[in-house]
């Protein structure tokens, strides 16, 4: 009957080849690649191209025979018909491609609907393998062959399990009448381990299996094995490094092996991609759960060999220029898939309470969240490394591997570049997150900027290119975990010499004006979607800047440009929460004149300059006229820009390849809402010895909650009165006493235009571009003109996608549900993008009053009233048209006792919440869809996590 059916396949493809004059053959290379067919099986000229292509075809035959039958046959094969059942394994030529090709989806699931029974029995046999293989050590090629086999098939199944709410327990269940295979040795059938349960002890026996995953440490007879139940894997480490000093042999042979067991770990922990999200109830994932339990007496051996693999791997090698294209490096291939592992391992169990617990006493996240759950022991191992040596050794790698795609080479892509940076920087979080001994060992020398550098390339990079919208938002993530810890902003001071491939404007500075630089090409220059981010970017430099020593003038202007494009009217009125980025930089500001005075010449020169900015931002009108022309002006930009007019003249959006919007058709993973600023982060304020106090919410009267509008409800933490205790004075004092400083300062202003500071460029960007080196430019900082010269960001009139911005949910973020009401995108700003009628905001003057009145201006009107003068009086006395001067003039001045008393220092740190627990998992989950191409594991599979979309 079958060969009939064979002939009869054979005989139609003739047919079709005759009809087509083609020969049918297929390249796997793109069988993979391209789509699966989703509705039907292959035709026949495909399956008899792939069953000629794959080898001398009876064994591939077989196989095809055997799937077949499975869909075909009315009465369910017993499990006791190993002639048939081998088949599927036996064969000693089949590779994984072979199996994905052989093995289509539509025949799966028609299976699993319509013979459930077979598919069943499949899976139980193939496990039976597994486990018999563990049990003997596969002591013979032919075995070995058997293991790979089995995984690859459930490899391949796996996923139209998970897909079917209705099998998704099969796996969970125990057979009865199972042998001794499934049952624990000396028990009963009560306490046969389950399908899953078992498959994970065998693969992760396997692992650790001499001569097959793992060297031969004695010489055994031909006739002997090494036993594998009795064996110390702790012996068999895959690499040295952490806890492990003998390096083993380079073994190309076993990492392939290692590589095919790691991906059907991989799929096994896939079950959380066919769950939708949510942060509510948040969903244990059952098979990561017990393979980093107490039952996996591999644990803490196999997560040492992971992590010791990945922090080894040097992609360069000895150097030779091109050896990557001349040689496939299977150990590549070992060290994405153990840092896929891991970082899978690692988010499993640690639910949305994570990073709150105090790791280093080795608690495992498990057991606050939920008590009568087995403890994580891969999060309890990696919370307990504390050796100098071992944290060493994982930065260094983790640093080396960051860095290799900005390695350049005299002669082009003559160096290998690595693919999985997106894993690696998801592993640093972890490693920082649950290790804050790691975290502290980071921060304490220079090398933190081995790692801050390469963050800061991706999310340039990347800015512009929707599909790594996710990218960028790991790398902030990190920048503000890392900027909860003084020694951070201490760290950014040195020295910015090592010149990387970015196109940023040329300026001899440190990392902090780097950073400073990057982070407002993201807000100028950066997609649309990138918009939740712009209150994360501006608290990072809040909780540094009160240790940068000395900012350049190219990061002075990009700062006091941001403020610009910020304080205009129609961008304050157009969001209820847009006045917050301004209240951000005006801490900023307050915090380097406060304690970092002496250094920062060129920022108080810059803010000398723009000094009409914070003038009008003191006598900001507030009366409904003012905001009706606010309105209707920002909806003439918007036409502007809408005829195209936006980005033609601006330096800063003349980006380097690599920024460049995504390629029409690239694939990316939809994201979850990141949670807003107030839930992302905890006030802490720095007492003078240096140590740092939690401010607990509610500790403090209500009316401080305004004085902090950056957050919805986190600012109730009362550090108002530290965050500016200048200006929450005044609040109480005086509705606004920065109001009775302004008429003088201002008026100073008004009257000095012919001063030197007249004469430099209105644009605050090419201010920053040319390094504000140009006198004889004329100064006119209006602050429409600041509106105009932030309308340049690339997320211009095309951007204006409400639709893709509603069906994608990163474009979303706490705040984006007041800001729905906006249909237009302002390419100045693309915080006002995200749509929906649903809402609208109209300003009203009692709530320009309500905010206006808490801005922290009085610092800094204290300073232009004391030095605007005197800067006056030397450029008319000296004649000076030169700014060198006026610099060298406040380098050595001083406002000590003429500026109110310091304010507290106060650090937003980063906290755990459900947000961001959720939007790590569907992120890495995203990364490894689109990442496992060959073969594509999930693809064509209905998975709920997340969706993937074509940009």
């Amino acid at each position: 009957m079958i060969t009939g059916e064979i002939q009869k396949v054979e005989a139609e493809a003739e047919a079709e080849e005759e009809e087509e004059a083609t020969d049918g053959e297929i390249n796997h290379a793109q069988t993979h690649l391209r789509p699966p067919h989703i509705h039907g099986r292959l035709r026949p000229s495909e399956q008899v191209a792939v069953w000629k292509k794959m080898g001398t075809g009876d064994s591939k035959l077989n196989f095809r025979k055997a799937v077949i039958q499975l869909t075909t046959k009315t009465q369910p094969v017993e499990a006791t018909d190993d002639a048939f059942w081998d088949q599927f394994w036996a064969d000693t030529s089949t590779t994984v491609q072979d199996v994905f090709a052989l093995v289509p989806a539509a025949e799966i699931r028609a299976v699993r609907e319509e013979s459930p029974s077979n598919l069943a029995t499949l899976c139980y046999k193939a496990v039976e393998k597994l486990v018999q293989a563990a049990d003997s050590g596969c002591p013979s090629e032919r075995q070995k062959q058997i293991v790979l086999n089995c995984t690859r098939l459930l490899t391949r199944v796996l996923p139209y399990i998970f897909e079917d709410a209705d099998w998704r327990g099969f796996f969970w269940s125990t057979v009865p009448g199972a042998g001794q295979a499934w049952q624990d040795e000396g028990g009963d059938e009560d306490d046969a381990r389950s399908l899953a349960e078992s498959l994970l002890l065998a693969v992760a026996d396997l692992l650790f299996c001499p001569d097959f995953t793992v060297q031969i440490h004695k010489k055994t007879s031909p006739d002997s094995t090494e036993d594998i139940q009795s064996i110390d894997s702790c012996e068999y480490i895959w690499e040295a490094g952490v806890g492990f000093a003998q390096s083993p042999p380079l073994n190309y042979t076993h990492d392939l092996n290692r590589t095919e067991l790691l991906k059907l770990l991989l799929t096994c922990f896939s079950e959380a991609m066919y769950l939708p999200p949510s942060s509510d109830n948040f969903h244990q994932n059952p098979w990561a759960t017990f393979f980093c339990s107490t039952e996996n007496r591999h644990a803490l051996p196999l997560f040492t060999s992971l992590l010791n693999v990945v922090c080894a791997y040097d992609p360069v090698g000895f150097g030779i220029p091109y050896n990557h294209l001349m040689f496939s490096d299977p150990r590549e291939v070992l060290v994405e898939h153990a840092v896929q592992i891991l970082i899978v391992t690692l988010e499993c169990g640690s639910g949305a309470v994570q990073p709150s617990l105090d790791l280093s006493n080795s608690a495992s996240t498990t057991d606050d969240h939920e008590p009568a759950g087995p403890e994580n022991l891969f999060v309890n191992y990696l919370s307990r490394i504390h050796r100098d040596e071992d944290f060493s050794f994982i930065l260094k790698g983790m640093a080396r591997l960051l860095t290799n795609p900005l390695v350049q080479t005299y002669l082009p892509n003559s160096t290998k570049k690595i693919q999985f940076h997106q894993e690696l920087l998801v592993l640093f979080w972890k490693l920082c997150d649950f290790n804050k001994k790691f975290l502290f060992f980071v921060l304490k020398s220079s090398d933190v900027l081995d790692v801050l550098v390469p963050i800061l390339f991706y999310l340039n990079d990347a800015r512009a290119d929707q599909s790594r919208v996710g990218l960028v938002h790991i790398g902030v993530f990190i920048l503000l975990l890392l900027s909860g810890e003084r020694n951070f902003g201490v760290r950014l001071n040195k020295p910015y010499t090592v010149r990387v491939p970015m196109d940023t404007p040329v300026f001899t500075g440190t990392h902090a004006d780097l950073l400073i630089v990057i982070f407002h090409k993201i807000i100028t220059g950066g997609h649309q979607r990138l918009q939740p981010l712009y209150d994360c970017l501006l608290t990072i430099i809040v909780n540094v800047s009160p240790y940068l020593k000395s900012l350049s003038m190219v990061a002075a202007n990009k700062l006091l440009h941001l403020l610009e494009a910020f304080s205009t009217n129609w961008f304050l009125f157009s969001s209820s929460q847009n006045h917050h980025l301004v209240f951000f930089l005006l801490e900023i500001f307050n915090n380097i004149i406060q304690y970092q005075f002496d250094g920062n010449c060129n920022l108080v020169y810059t803010i000398i300059r723009k000094r009409t900015v914070f003038h009008q931002l003191a006598n900001l009108s507030s009366d409904l006229d003012t905001i009706h022309k606010a309105l209707q002006k920002k909806k003439k930009k918007q036409k502007i820009m809408s005829s195209g007019i936006s980005r033609t003249n601006s330096q800063e959006t003349v980006s380097m390849e690599g920024s460049r919007p995504a390629e029409p058709g690239t694939l990316k993973a939809s994201l979850v809402a990141i949670p807003a600023i107030d839930k992302l982060t905890e006030k802490a304020q720095v007492s003078e010895d240096g140590t740092m106090v939690c401010l607990q919410p509610n500790t403090h009267s209500p009316q401080t909650t305004t004085d902090q509008p950056n957050t919805n409800s986190l600012q109730t933490t009362t550090d108002q009165p530290n965050t500016h205790s200048p200006q929450t004075t005044t609040d109480q004092h005086t509705q606004s006493p920065q109001h009775t400083h302004t008429p003088q300062p201002q008026a100073a202003g008004d009257q000095h235009t012919q001063s030197p500071q007249h004469t430099h460029t209105p644009q605050p960007q090419a201010a920053g571009d040319q390094h504000t080196q140009s006198p004889q430019h004329t100064h006119t900082p209006q602050p429409q003109a600041a509106g105009d010269q932030h309308t340049h960001s690339p997320q211009s009139p095309g951007d204006t996608s409400a639709v893709v911005a509603a069906s994608d949910t990163e474009s979303n973020s706490g705040r984006a549900n007041e800001e729905t009401s906006q249909v237009e995108s302002e390419p100045s700003r693309s915080r006002l993008s995200t749509v929906s009628s649903a809402t609208y905001w109209n300003p009203t003057p009692d709530w320009v009053v309500s905010w206006k009145s808490k801005l922290p201006l009085q610092t800094i009107m204290r300073l232009l009233q004391v030095l605007v003068p005197q800067v006056e009086k030397i450029c008319i006395d000296k004649g000076l048209t030169d700014e060198s001067e006026i610099l060298r003039f406040l380098q050595h001045g001083t406002l000590v006792g003429l500026l109110p008393v310091p304010h507290p220092i106060l650090i937003r740190k980063y906290q755990a919440n459900a947000g961001t627990a959720m939007w790590f998992r569907t992120y890495m989950w995203g990364v490894i869809y689109l990442r496992n191409v060959d073969p594509p594991i999930w693809y064509d599979t209905d998975v709920r996590l997340f969706e993937i979309q074509r940009v």
